[in-house]
């Protein structure tokens, strides 16, 4: 996946009352409609983040929690979309949860994105009597099994599980949903199968979409809807294809990247 800021966003710049040194840049994403102070090393934000953000069917009003919402990058692009939707994150590392307040103060929605620092495994007692209309993740796509995490710490923790395994996540998510509420995450392919394996523990209607990377290619990424207590059925929607064979994105694609259309619901 290729990051935004190398896809034609704006690239590092200078962030007001950022003492020289900092360890972050300030890029772009929806066009530039969104500003994102992000570490300069370990993981930075790609397109995965504005694909979840694009999926998640919420309205003006709804609430929507983003479970391990390191900067936050996903909500800050459906803040752009969705007006006067409340949005609350949860993160694990302190310094990303220092940069997604930060971010929500940039982009003028701290009125109605509350950070909070955090395990989903423990979440902190102001977010456990908390239930929300919308539950956005985007886990960790490898296994602690088998991985070769990275060596910058943050990276690591993004990238491959932890303590939590991704059936935690899914019962996380699950846990903070309002009854009539939508889980919707962004995961890896093979991982599917464990992903509908968890499911089926809760009874409901799921949507899948498929991420090419060109036509013919396998996906990369697929985006998970589930509403729980709905009448159980599974729908494969029209697969998306990202980047046309010169590598340019494709029509559908830019229209989501960078004027924060949504993905069908």
């Amino acid at each position: 996946m290729i990051a935004p800021s190398s896809a034609g966003e704006s690239g590092g710049g200078t962030v007001p009352d950022a003492a020289p040194g900092d360890d972050f840049t300030l890029d772009g994403l929806l066009g530039g409609g969104v500003r994102l102070l992000q570490p300069r090393r370990g993981y930075r934000v790609a397109i995965d983040p504005v694909m979840l953000a694009a999926a998640v069917p919420a309205h003006a009003g709804d609430t929507v929690l983003d479970l391990g919402c390191g900067v936050g990058a996903a909500a800050l692009c459906l803040a752009r979309r969705v007006a006067d939707v409340t949005l609350v994150g949860l993160e694990i590392q302190p310094e990303l949860v220092e940069l997604a307040r930060r971010n929500a103060v940039l982009n003028r929605i701290a009125e109605r994105f509350t950070v909070h620092a955090g395990d989903l495994m423990a979440p902190p007692a102001a977010l456990t009597a908390m239930r929300f209309d919308h539950v956005m993740a985007n886990p960790p796509f490898r296994a602690a099994a088998g991985a070769d995490p990275s060596p910058i710490r943050s990276k690591a923790t993004a990238t491959v599980e932890g303590a939590a395994t991704l059936a935690h996540w899914l019962a996380a998510c699950f846990g903070f949903l309002r009854p009539g509420g939508c889980v919707t995450l962004i995961h890896s392919p093979d991982r599917l199968h464990e992903i509908e394996t968890c499911l089926a523990a809760e009874p409901g209607a799921m949507d899948v979409l498929a991420l090419h990377p060109k036509a013919g290619a396998a996906p990369k990424r697929v985006i998970v809807r589930f509403r729980p207590r709905r009448p159980p059925a599974r729908r494969m929607l029209a697969a998306l294809v990202l980047h046309e064979s010169d590598g340019r994105y494709t029509p559908e694609t830019e229209r989501i990247l960078r004027a924060g259309m949504a993905l069908p619901d």
